[in-house]
């Protein structure tokens, strides 16, 4: 009788640890049990493979720009909201590309890598070196409340001094989606300096004339934008980039965001709890449906982030190769029809439920402002 309680009792510990899962836990796993699960080809970088994936964007760039630039009247009104997302879209492929070249996950080659990464980022008015840098502090310190680099979560403190517009605009829609320039120049709120300014303690001595380098790219690009509209008319200009270029921004804010936001489970870290394997696991795999190639696959995330080295083309496969290793930590991603638009959803959601974490406490989650929006918001945290 005594060992069959016990085995009952085994048996019912088994259930509520099965039914209930704490993702704030250490996992047991190391995360070099988890590179160990990566095949070997999948950490081989191609220089040719990159390099016809930024031939491929850049092909459909022109090819939208010389259908627009020759249809540009107003008997093909009704095609520019067509041009603007597809070439918005685009856009933010490049964006990827370029990104891929920050982290070294382009070639093998820091001059083939910085070259291309500057072309492409500078054609988007992305100031290459500078965001790099920022972007290299991200990963490092992912899932840390104060070390980390972008979207992360504001502290009670600092929240409760936000002036009532700002907290509006921070978490009302579109103005979510428009932030990515006004972090390029002053950062994330509680964080000082500019990815354009060599003196801004985001970077080291050492890395100073990267970002001139990188500044000076941006500022010749701006400089052929109004050589531009001085000869063909700013509306032109406004129609053929400057509406990409929103849609390029909102891309990336909504990618980005949904990244690191969207789940109840996602715990945000401080002091010795936090470890890189920790931080790496609170991000968010996305499925974009048929965007998913377009974007070169950024939203296939976790692996990326525990990893940065694997090329985009690898991180599919690397990630199904992980997940046997990852476990419940692995959040598996909804699965999106042709066009995201679940994502919406799960964004509007997020905005209205996480706004601030605790000022104390070593692990922490998301907390809600029930005054921000009304009672309909306490009803979705609730529900979150």
């Amino acid at each position: 009788m005594a060992a069959s309680a016990t085995q009952e009792a085994d048996c019912k510990a088994s259930e509520d640890a099965r039914l209930f899962f704490d993702a704030a836990k250490p996992p047991s796993f190391r995360i070099g049990d988890v590179r160990a699960a990566i095949p070997a080809h999948c950490w081989r970088k191609s220089p040719l493979r990159s390099l016809s994936y930024v031939a491929r964007d850049l092909l459909i760039v022109a090819a939208l720009l010389a259908a627009a630039a020759s249809s540009i009247d107003l008997a093909w009104a009704w095609a520019w909201p067509l041009y603007w997302a597809a070439q918005g879209t685009m856009f933010w492929a490049l964006f990827v590309l370029g990104h891929d070249c920050g982290h070294g996950s382009f070639s093998d080659s820091a001059m083939l890598n910085n070259v291309v990464g500057h072309l492409l980022h500078s054609f988007i008015l992305v100031p290459y070196h500078g965001w790099r840098i920022s972007h290299r502090t991200h990963h490092q310190n992912h899932g840390h409340i104060e070390r980390d680099e972008s979207w992360h979560p504001i502290t009670e403190k600092l929240y409760r001094q936000l002036e009532t517009r700002t907290k509006k605009l921070r978490f009302t829609l579109p103005f979510t989606l428009l932030a990515f320039p006004v972090y390029l120049w002053y950062r994330s709120p509680g964080k000082t300096g500019s990815h354009f300014l060599p003196s801004s303690d985001l970077f080291s001595p050492k890395e100073k004339s990267d970002v001139i380098v990188s500044t000076t790219c941006w500022c010749i690009m701006i400089s052929l934008l109004v050589a531009l509209s001085c000869v063909f008319g700013p509306v032109p200009v406004l129609m053929l980039y400057g509406v990409p270029y929103l849609v390029f921004v909102m891309w990336l804010d909504l990618v980005t965001y949904l990244h690191h936001h969207g789940h109840n489970d996602l715990p945000w870290y401080r002091g010795e709890e936090w470890s890189y394997l920790r931080g790496g696991l609170t991000t968010v795999d996305r499925d974009y449906g048929w965007i998913n190639n377009i974007h070169h696959d950024i939203g296939t995330h976790v692996i990326h982030h525990l990893f940065p080295q694997i090329p985009h083309y690898h991180l599919v496969e690397a990630t199904k190769a992980a997940r046997p290793v990852l476990g419940r930590y692995y959040r598996e991603p909804e699965k999106s029809g042709p066009l995201p638009l679940h994502l919406f959803g799960v964004l509007l959601r997020s905005l209205r439920v996480d706004h601030f974490v605790s000022d104390v406490g070593d692990v922490v989650y998301y907390q809600t402002d029930h005054s921000l929006n009304g009672t309909d918001w306490a009803e979705d945290a609730k529900h979150k």
